[in-house]
């Protein structure tokens, strides 16, 4: 079954009663709502990567901060 609903701030509207240039703003709300969740996770992974170059590296040249 197909959801005909939209939610923004907390409040649900018919997606069947709203116009054509809303429904495609609505469009490009979930199409960035995607990205973001994309990069979030992509950051992460880059995150996770700097920490375990990092600590490759302190192991490289053992601790020899001054």
């Amino acid at each position: 079954m197909k959801m005909n609903k939209f939610l923004i701030d907390e409040k649900e509207y018919d997606l069947d009663k709203l116009s054509e240039e809303a429904k495609a703003q609505i469009s490009s709300i979930q199409y960035v709502d995607s990205e973001l969740q994309r990069l979030t996770a992509h950051a992460a992974v880059l995150q996770t990567a700097r920490l375990a170059y990092s600590k490759a590296l302190k192991e490289l040249i053992g601790d020899t901060a001054h």
